[in-house]
């Protein structure tokens, strides 16, 4: 896969330098992959869920880091490309903000 960019995540591990690891893992297992559907994503990343947003698109969000943080994604499997759209910490993300902004 093709992860557009990683810009998110490195300007995300400047304010929290623990996340800068597991970020990093998570972004070199992706680009290492070619995934045809939800299914082998969950294979690579057994803890990601797809979730709806106010777009009534479905953003792919995985865990990294235990559970620390959550990298928000957006899937083109015909293209071969992960958007990364937001990089949120546990708590960010489980205020369910950003699901009206996406």
């Amino acid at each position: 896969m093709r992860v557009i960019s990683n810009r998110p995540l490195r300007s995300f591990w400047r304010q929290h330098a623990k996340a800068a690891k597991p970020l990093d893992e998570w972004f070199k297992k992706a680009q290492s992959v070619e995934w045809e559907n939800f299914h082998q994503t969950r294979l690579t990343f057994p803890h990601t869920d797809r979730v709806g947003v106010a777009s009534g698109r479905i953003a792919t969000v995985f865990n990294a880091g235990g559970n620390d943080y959550r990298i928000i994604t957006a899937i083109h499997y015909n293209t071969q490309k992960v958007f990364v759209l937001r990089v949120l910490t546990h708590r960010e993300y489980n205020k369910g903000t950003w699901k009206k902004q996406l």
